[in-house]
């Protein structure tokens, strides 16, 4: 395999620190799909999904006449990472990518593909195969009453007329977060509150700022006037209000994923921001309604490489056991803490630094929810 000389290499760096049980690989690119493969190892390292894709894969290798999918593709691919014999190398996930232009037709092109859109792709799909996977176990152990149970689904309002929860996936669990609308009327002062789900937050980036104040501009007040007021079930007329985005609660994996790409009117296309966006290791998310600090630490960073939206290349760095580790491809190497920062983004306009943090994750202190 190509990669032996700088695969051993690696584990001379580690030397006896190589984490016991742990796997470095690197990912073949088929012509283009680095953006799939920068985010394959981000998720490798959100420990929590790799310990429940594997659980899910050793409780249902054995179905062997099962149809294949994104889940079992992935699934896959994971075990073949975590049961190699060698300690670092180099994987071709061909299946799993295949399987991806199979199922969607954006990804099919050997274009420059974008990396939040594709782990977006991803994980929704993940979370409808679970879906599916539990209402066809249902289907198949509940009594004759259950086409009525199922048919009535999630919305199947409880006694209290509180709604029956939608089922909540391990994806959910490790990636779900929810947010409120607030909307207040400045005549009345009626608040409406809706709440939405999120399995990732997309923030506005502004030059030289932090994630802080991207997550502050987040959860700005807003005054909505002139052609934008708000319908007001009160007052039954339209009312200038005030408009405002709260994290009522934060998920155990946050994902953020900066707006680097702007549509620029004047050009008539996509215009990639290099600013500087300073991510913090830890992470307090105080923008929450309870006021509650939750903290974050933070374990992978998508970086995108180029001067454009539309043509460039995807690595990812991992924290992995107290190291931090660079995966471009096929090639993994050991960097210093110290060159995360140098992913931050540029302060001036037209600096040669094009690899610019574009999507992190970040993994809660509290304990697993």
């Amino acid at each position: 395999m190509v990669m032996g000389a700088a695969g051993s290499k690696l584990e001379k760096a580690l030397g006896d620190q190589f984490p016991e049980g742990e796997h470095y690989f690197g990912l073949e690119n088929f012509g283009n799909t680095c953006y799939c493969n920068s985010v394959l190892q981000a998720l490798y390292f959100c420990i929590p999904f790799r310990e429940q894709l594997l659980y899910y894969y050793s409780n249902n290798k054995n179905l062997g006449d099962a149809e294949e999918n994104l889940l079992t593709c992935l699934a896959d691919l994971f075990t073949q990472i975590s049961s190699q014999k060698k300690k670092t190398g180099v994987i071709a996930p061909k299946r799993f990518v295949q399987r991806v232009k199979k199922q969607n037709e954006y990804f099919r092109s050997y274009m420059h593909q974008d990396a939040h859109e594709f782990l977006n792709f991803l994980l929704n799909e993940l979370a409808d195969i679970l879906e599916k996977d539990s209402d066809a176990a249902k289907v198949s152990t509940e009594t004759s009453s259950s086409s009525e149970k199922l048919a009535n689904g999630p919305n199947h309002s409880l006694p209290n007329g509180v709604p029956k929860e939608p089922l909540l996936t391990w994806v959910h669990r490790n990636f779900q977060g929810i947010l409120t609308n607030e909307t207040r009327c400045l005549r009345c002062e009626t608040v409406t509150a809706r709440d939405e789900t999120f399995l990732d937050l997309s923030l506005d980036i502004e030059q030289n700022s932090s994630i802080t104040s991207c997550l502050k501009n987040f959860s700005s007040t807003e005054t909505l006037n002139a052609e934008d007021k708000f319908f007001c079930d009160k007052c039954c007329s339209l009312q200038e209000a005030q408009k405002r985005m709260k994290i009522k609660k934060p998920p155990h994996i946050l994902v953020i994923h900066l707006k680097r790409f702007k549509y620029v009117e004047q050009l008539g296309r996509y215009k990639k921001l290099s600013y500087r966006v300073v991510f913090p290791m830890e992470l307090k998310l105080n923008t929450t309604v309870e006021d509650i600090d939750s903290e974050y630490s933070l374990f992978a960073v998508v970086v995108h490489v180029g001067s454009g939206p539309n043509h460039g290349h995807y690595v990812s760095l991992v924290k992995s056991h107290n190291h931090w580790l660079l995966f471009d491809d096929e090639n993994v190497e050991m960097i210093d803490e110290s060159m995360v920062q140098t992913f931050f983004g540029s302060s001036q306009e037209y600096s040669g630094n094009t690899d610019n943090g574009y999507i992190l994750f970040y993994e809660s202190l509290g304990g697993k929810s």
